[in-house]
């Protein structure tokens, strides 16, 4: 999945002058703008001989809020989290975090073996290690050549 950050393309034209950095500043930091914006947690995915990883960054939750389901072929993993209560009598001129809800998913290869996938949540990163099956591991050989 991929996030691309909307770039209105007014910013600092001829045509427009009125758009300043100022302006475009207070439109990126508004309301509306942190609403509109997905917010999924950011995403490593690598290989190694006998299994496959992936990480999320997904910091401030329990591992208690995760919910990690296998269907078919395809793993997902979802959190929610409810907003945590303001104390009173405190207003906040801006608030960027906040906790909402997410699910990735993603499509195992043919090669994963579906009945070894382990998952454990250090230091608000959730690792998944997906094992390949035994057919599907690298084989290294020497050729000889004739």
């Amino acid at each position: 999945m991929t996030l691309v950050k909307f770039n209105n393309g007014l910013k600092n034209t001829s045509a427009n002058p009125f758009f300043s950095d100022v302006f475009d500043s207070l439109i990126n930091d508004s309301f509306l703008s942190d609403k509109l914006i997905a917010r999924v947690p950011a995403v490593n995915i690598a290989e190694t001989e006998n299994e496959f990883h992936v990480e999320l960054a997904v910091p401030g939750l329990k591992k208690e809020d995760f919910k990690i389901n296998l269907d078919k072929n395809v793993l997902s993993v979802a959190a929610e989290k409810k907003a945590e209560n303001v104390e009173e009598g405190k207003k906040f001129s801006k608030r960027e975090y906040s906790y909402n809800s997410f699910v990735r998913s993603f499509t195992l290869p043919e090669s994963a073996d579906q009945s070894k996938i382990e998952a454990d949540y250090t230091d608000g990163i959730l690792k998944l290690t997906v094992a390949k099956r035994e057919e599907a591991k690298f084989q290294t050989r020497e050729i000889a050549v004739k």
